[in-house]
């Protein structure tokens, strides 16, 4: 893995890059050959909190975490574990998937001999559930549909707001595309639209 680590108010030391490095390092366990990616890891300290984001874009997944800690070691920990989780979900989902079709796996996954005592061995103690076997997660509960008003983003975010929503999606008045906008964690919007 190829590493771009970039900090945001916070000097990313190199005490920090190798501390990173040797954690995410350790997901290449679970594929079979190494992985040959750029790894995007952003650092950021904000009111006493740390927040590490990080991203590994590859052929078929695309691993992406976040996570936040007054502690930035402990964010760490805690962002590589939730990427585990995710690589841990899809692997489950793709040999479901071949099984149910009758085919041999086609991944790059490794097979874990005690996956078990590897995931107990690298546990941080959370109160999520276990997602890999949480199949409820995938189900549609509710099913919409309403018409796209034409409209510019402002006025989308304005909707959003009035709704009370996290999200919402429009007809660019402009562009005559279906576009979104969404409320981020930091508290400001951000926009979806098709390239």
């Amino acid at each position: 893995m190829k590493y771009n680590i970039r900090g945001e108010n916070v000097e990313a030391t190199q005490a920090i890059k190798d501390y990173i490095e040797k954690k995410v390092g350790k997901l290449e366990r679970y594929f079979d050959s190494p992985v040959n990616s750029e790894v995007h890891v952003n650092l950021s300290v904000h009111n006493n909190e740390s927040k590490i984001e990080v991203t590994i874009p590859m052929k078929n997944l695309l691993l992406r975490a976040e996570d936040s800690h007054v502690d930035l070691y402990a964010a760490i920990d805690l962002v590589v574990t939730k990427l585990e989780r995710q690589i841990r979900k899809h692997k489950t989902r793709v040999n479901r998937r071949s099984r149910q079709n009758g085919s041999a796996p086609k991944h790059a996954f490794a097979e874990m001999e005690n996956e078990g005592a590897v995931r107990a061995a690298n546990a941080v103690v959370t109160t999520e559930p276990d997602e890999e076997t949480d199949d409820s997660s995938f189900e549609i509960v509710r099913n919409k549909r309403f018409d796209l008003k034409p409209m510019d983003s402002e006025e989308a975010i304005l909707q959003m707001d009035m709704l009370g929503h996290s999200f919402f999606v429009y007809t660019n008045s402009a562009t005559n595309d279906t576009n979104v906008v969404y409320k981020r964690k930091d508290g400001r919007y951000g926009l979806i639209e098709p390239n």
